[in-house]
């Protein structure tokens, strides 16, 4: 299996990827934002599952397909950037209702469909999927047989790593919401702010990664 030296080189590097906020975290931000932190923790731990989803993908041979097609790569990332865009305008459309939420009126949000829009969200992640396919195999000691095996733990070590960033950053937004909530019109606002950050995230994931 993997030696310890490379687990912690690995989990450094891993580090190193999710402390730099990119389309999980803003997401699971403008979450919070909008829906609060009960909905940004269950977003990550959507999340996470999709994104353990690419690791599996990776060690069976899928990740390798995705990162070589530039039709396939940019077919997954055309569907989460539209993904993104499409619950972005409807926390923009939405945004009047949160009042009514934190008073503890007005139908409350479904666990299991948040937790699924997170999933989505991780298993179409661009920058999640060029790291899985280009840059775990390369902590793998292939002599050491158990291929399969090291990856999903490699990517097990990944998902630890965001699942406790993920969660300090979906509570941090969270409790800038708590502030924001002392006004209706700054928890409008903020409603609006959360789905303009997934607008602007989704927009952005279109028209990056894959050039050639």
């Amino acid at each position: 299996m993997t030696s310890t030296d490379r687990l912690l080189a690995f989990a450094a590097m891993s580090f190193l990827l999710i402390v730099i906020p990119g389309p999980s975290v803003l997401f699971v931000v403008g979450r919070a934002l909008a829906q609060g932190r009960r909905a940004a923790l269950v977003t990550v731990v959507g999340n996470t599952l999709g994104s353990y989803v690419l690791v599996a993908g990776v060690a069976l041979g899928v990740g390798t397909v995705v990162e070589r097609s530039v039709v396939v790569f940019t077919a997954l990332k055309l569907i989460g950037a539209a993904y993104l865009v499409h619950l972005g305008v409807k926390a923009v459309r939405e945004r009047g209702a949160l009042r009514a939420a934190f008073a503890g009126e007005g139908p409350a949000h479904s666990t299991a469909r948040t937790l699924w829009e997170g999933f989505a969200v991780g298993a179409t992640n661009p920058k999640t999927i060029v790291f899985y396919a280009a840059v775990l195999p390369q902590f793998v000691d292939r002599g050491a047989g158990h291929v399969i095996g090291q990856m999903l733990l490699l990517g097990l070590v990944f998902n630890a790593i965001a699942l406790a960033m993920d969660s300090a950053w979906g509570l941090a937004a969270s409790a800038a919401r708590t502030w924001f909530a002392r006004s209706p019109r700054r928890l409008a606002t903020v409603g609006g702010a959360g789905g303009v950050t997934m607008i602007g995230l989704g927009l952005t994931v279109a028209v990056t990664g894959h050039r050639e």
